[in-house]
């Protein structure tokens, strides 16, 4: 016993000391929950902490479903609310306390308004605020949101995308209510033309604010007044050498002793349709992939300082959402989303600006701004969505020291009991549709199954079980969100009365 209690404590000082070199290294992605969303898709995850319970909110088209987050990685539905004209969908959206009440501010990208709502005390929310877009306003297809808290007042930044493009401030009333401060149209300067990442660093009790922009690929420094006025103070463009800012995406930033960074990743252009006129400049060329750090200087301006450059080794293909996870004194470790290669990688920026990456998990589904990061009692937490619309689903992961699984597999144990009135051509033809995923999702090492033969009395009403071999916790991921696999769950659903799944690691002979 002592000697298990040695363990224990040896692994929480692991866990308390993750910003460690050594830890840091070792860290992974370990899936904890799943729920499903009554939105259309997922687009946009936040997170807040009211009163001691954690919440998470999910924005998908056409409203917003709020769920409880435990420390266990445990999603729990609370209530779900209807966007306005029921679009969508939900962006940028971020929570905050303003003079002592919470908001959940959403930026609704096809409604062209930004509503506010206040988090009631059960989670749930109230809509208290909506600005709809005008002419000076820039709010037409409104991605991103940022805080700024000023000495006397508070304000919401606003970026948009497409047809209206620019970055303007709100001032937040106590109320919620958005007061309209400064508009500052897109022009060929500024990089503010698909605004979809900003952040604030604070420099000698002056505020700034980044931006990234994704048609004009590049990045953009302002400096903020108290009075929530802005000016442009640089701006950085894509090139093939120094920075990697074609559709220029997420956009976070750290502070690591002295040092002030930018972090800016991009989808590239060449991910999207040529033929239609959504990219506005053609001409670009693709130079791969790659994370952007920029160190910012006393003036608040954005440096070109580093490159961490994607690789058969990493998986920064297309990436949608940069979340910092966990920082100390030293050293920085973040959550990079991606599209395009459907994962998160986590990498660790040094205090010398390097980026250098840990390990990665793939997810099985694309993300598409939908990370965010949240700790709860020391352990951090990723909450992700996808704009796919056959998912329909929120995701929980923890992140902890990776388990060494070298020389093994993963069995995942599927045991169902069929309802009373299901016919033997269904039951048949669950059978069929389930065997086939092994034709449909190649990650899928072995599938076996069979009837129940056991006389002992133990089924407890189970009569089928399947038994799946993967080879990775990758493979796991990648079947459980596979359109294959979603579309049997849905397909012999109505059918199944209960299901049973296990799933254990076993050392290969």
């Amino acid at each position: 016993m002592n000697s298990l209690k040695g363990y224990f404590l040896i692994g929480m000082a692991l866990l308390s000391q993750i910003g460690s070199a050594q830890v840091s290294n070792e860290l992974t992605l370990y899936r904890k929950d799943f729920k499903n969303i009554s939105g259309k898709n997922t687009v946009s995850v936040t997170s807040y902490e009211k009163e001691g319970t954690h919440y998470v909110f999910a924005g998908g088209a056409g409203n917003i479903d709020v769920y409880s987050l435990n420390k266990e990685g445990q999603l729990n539905p609370i209530s779900n609310h209807e966007l306005y004209k029921k679009k969508g969908p939900a962006r940028g959206m971020v929570a905050d306390n303003i003079n002592g009440t919470d908001f959940l501010f959403v930026a609704n990208k096809h409604g062209n308004v930004i509503e506010t709502f206040k988090i009631l005390d059960s989670g749930s929310l109230k809509r208290v605020s909506l600005v709809e877009d005008t002419e000076e306003t820039h709010l037409g297809t409104a991605i991103t949101l940022q805080v700024v808290h000023m000495k006397q007042s508070s304000f919401l930044f606003v970026g948009g995308l497409e047809n209206t493009p620019g970055l303007s401030c709100f001032k937040i009333e106590d109320d919620g209510k958005l007061t309209h401060v400064q508009s500052m149209k897109d022009d060929e300067n500024i990089h503010t033309d698909g605004i979809i990442g900003m952040f604030i660093h604070q420099i000698k009790g002056k505020t700034f604010l980044y931006t990234g922009g994704f048609q004009d690929n590049g990045v953009s420094s302002f400096r903020v007044y108290e009075n929530g006025t802005f000016k442009n103070i640089n701006n950085i463009s894509d090139n093939t050498t120094d920075r990697y800012l074609t559709g220029a995406y997420p956009v976070t930033g750290v502070t690591l002793g002295n040092n002030k960074y930018v972090v800016v990743g991009h989808r590239h252009h060449k991910y999207y349709d040529a033929t239609t006129n959504f990219i506005k400049r053609k001409d670009f060329t693709y130079h791969g992939d790659g994370v952007s750090v920029f160190k910012v200087n006393k003036k608040g301006a954005l440096v070109s300082h580093f490159v961490l450059k994607d690789d058969e080794n990493t998986k920064l293909s297309g990436q949608t959402r940069i979340e910092v996870v966990s920082t100390n004194a030293t050293e920085a470790v973040l959550a990079v989303g991606t599209r395009d290669d459907a994962s998160i990688q986590l990498v660790k920026l040094n205090e010398e600006g390097i980026l250098s990456p840990i390990n990665y998990l793939e997810t099985g589904f694309s993300i598409y701004y939908g990370l965010r990061s949240h700790r709860i009692d020391n352990q951090d937490f990723l909450i992700a969505g996808s704009n796919q619309f056959d998912m329909n689903k929120v995701v929980s992961y923890n992140i902890s020291p990776k388990i060494n699984r070298e020389g093994q597999v993963l069995r995942h144990i599927v045991n169902l009991k069929y309802k009373a009135d299901a016919t033997k051509e269904q039951a048949n033809e669950a059978e069929m549709a389930f065997e086939n995923l092994k034709n449909e999702i190649s990650e899928i090492q072995s599938l076996e199954w069979g009837i129940n033969d056991s006389e002992e009395g133990a089924t407890k009403g189970f009569t089928h079980t399947f038994t799946l071999t993967f080879s990775n916790e990758h493979g796991r991921e990648i079947y459980l969100f596979h359109k294959a696999h979603l579309d049997l769950v849905s397909k012999i659903g109505p059918i199944i009365e209960d299901v049973l799944v296990m799933d254990y690691w076993t050392t290969i002979e």
